[in-house]
Order: C-alpha cells, then structure tokens, then sequence
C-alpha cells in the first residue's frame, strides 16, 4: 500500500540522489519504493478502465454511415 510515508521517503531519496550519491542500499529501496509506486498506479488505472462500459449512441436508422463502416465508430 501506497502511503503518505512511502511517498516521502521516495522523495526524500529523490532529493537525495540529485544532491549528492545515494548508497548501494538507498538504491534498492529507492528501486524498489519506486516499484511499488508503479504497480498501485497501474492497478488504479485498470480498476477505473475496468469499470467502463461502452454504449452504442446510435439508433438501428442513424444515416450517419456507422452501420455501413464498423470501423467508423
């Protein structure tokens, strides 16, 4: 879980490695902080596009071509 404390420590380790070099061990954690990271927004992303559900807006007599060209819409 991603928590407000993971964060600072990412970018506390962020600063860090602009300012000066980060040991062999800060450079794991950061890896792997960075890793978790990722992964919880990937999975937000795909709850979110999980949820969607697309709707066909168009009627049976549209004349806008759609039913013509399926690629169209």
């Amino acid at each position: 879980m991603i928590t407000p404390e993971v964060i600072a420590r990412i970018n506390e380790l962020a600063r860090k490695s602009r300012e000066s070099c980060l040991t062999e061990e800060e450079r794991t954690e950061q890896s792997h902080l960075r890793r978790l990271y990722i992964d919880h927004i990937k999975a937000q992303v795909k709850a979110s596009l999980d949820c969607i559900e697309i709707q066909d807006q168009h009627s049976p007599d549209c004349d806008c071509g759609c039913k013509k060209d399926p690629q169209k819409h």
